[in-house]
């Protein structure tokens, strides 16, 4: 049975399992929420049940969209990747079905290379930009730097002919940097670029009850430490590490170098539905699935307490459409506080990610993201562009044109 609309879900198949021990990584410690001794490995039995449910779970007309990710999705090796694509097959017969997979590219060889491109996967490669700012705190298990090995497989990537894009996370360190990060970028043949902004908080109660070192996403009766760590950008530098990227995009490089966030601003200029979950009015319509089978709310709220049901056990559209799931989604919206619901941007914000809303409004008031200052400023600081790049586009014009218009 369909779900009642279309929705995304996040693979794990390897769950935390990961051959890195990144600095920041929110995700590593997940294995704590398991029984020690648990095999982080998908086995062929449930990976068939995703396969299928996956499948009949997303309605008729909409592609079915697979994201493998991690942990290290590569952990898993490439037979379970041609199992899956073999379930696919025989399961979606006349259904568009397409692969993401999200990987640090430390283990892509020869080999892989070939399966991606065979197989006509998108690849994500999470480089954090040029070798002193992604080794900073992109390591191996022993602390090893891990730059010349990412760089090898994307080379591996652009060998086979791979499409590939670049997922770069931004930390307190490296906001300080934004044009050598674009300037690395680009110069490595990425035209597709994300960055995600790095914030965690130090632990909460119910991350110590947990055994977890990084505090859960707010609820709306905490009223713990909202401190975040050493490596979290800070609530300003993320907005100037944008708009410096922005001036020299939009210059330059527009049509030619698309950066996920601008792509999605001039969605929400043209007043047009959709765009990523952090900044839609409300969410929910992205889930995650561990390796286990465990459904959970988003890959940002793996927690015990927004565990939805298992996979093996419950229908998936049950668990999507679910009254948690959908009281959970519209949270996003109905408990902005009153100074989000009165700002000037909010029609491109919509509050951010729930995750990061655990700072108080100038009035004291709970529920506002860490990130509003950038948010704020950034959204501000685009809008005659974007104004410029929609009347362009309603015109039946390229957006690109304003590159001339503003030199």
């Amino acid at each position: 049975m369909p779900a009642t609309a279309p929705f995304h879900l996040m693979a794990k198949p390897a769950g935390s399992a990961c051959n890195l021990d990144c600095a920041y990584c929110f995700y590593l410690e997940k294995e704590k929420l398991y029984d020690r001794g648990t095999r982080f490995r998908m086995t062929d039995e449930t990976l068939d049940r995703f396969v299928r449910d996956y499948i009949a779970a997303n309605p008729a007309d909409a592609p079915v969209v697979f994201a493998w990710q991690g942990g290290e999705p590569t952990l898993m090796g490439i037979d379970f990747y041609r199992r899956a694509v073999a379930l696919q097959k025989q399961h979606g017969a006349g259904r568009v079905i397409e692969n993401a997979f999200q990987t640090n590219g430390t283990l892509l060889d020869d080999d892989w290379g070939a399966f991606l491109k065979e197989n006509n996967f998108l690849v994500g490669v999470s480089i954090d930009g040029p070798r002193a700012l992604h080794d900073r705190h992109r390591v191996k298990k022993g602390g090893q730097p891990t730059w010349n090995a990412v760089m090898r497989g994307i080379e591996v990537l652009k060998k086979h002919r791979v499409e590939f894009n670049t997922l770069t996370c931004v930390t307190r360190e490296s906001a300080q940097k934004p044009l050598e990060i674009y300037r690395f970028l680009r110069g490595i043949g990425s035209t597709f670029l994300q960055f995600i902004p790095i914030v965690e908080r130090r632990p909460d109660t119910r991350a110590r009850d947990w055994n977890l070192s990084l505090a859960a996403p707010p609820d709306a009766a905490q009223t713990d430490d909202p401190r975040v760590t050493p490596w979290s950008v800070r609530s300003a530098d993320f907005g100037s590490f944008l708009s410096a990227i922005f001036d020299r995009w939009v210059r330059h490089d527009v049509g030619r170098i698309h950066v996920q966030l601008f792509d999605v601003a001039l969605g929400k200029w043209l007043g047009l539905p959709g765009g990523i979950c952090v900044h839609a009015e409300t969410c929910g319509r992205a889930l995650a699935i561990e390796h286990n089978g465990d459904v959970y709310s988003c890959d940002h709220y793996v927690y015990p307490d927004h565990r939805l049901g298992n996979l093996t056990t419950d229908p998936l559209s049950s668990l999507v459409d679910s009254g948690r799931q959908r009281a959970f989604g519209l949270a996003k919206r109905d408990t902005l506080p009153r100074h989000c619901r009165e700002c000037p941007v909010l029609f491109a914000c919509n509050g951010g990610c729930p995750k990061h809303r655990f700072a108080r409004t100038p009035a004291g008031e709970p529920g506002l993201n860490h990130l509003c200052e950038s948010y704020r400023s950034f959204f501000t600081h685009i809008d005659e562009p974007m104004r410029l790049m929609a009347r362009l586009y309603r015109s039946g014009r390229a957006p690109a044109e304003v590159m001339d218009m503003l030199n």
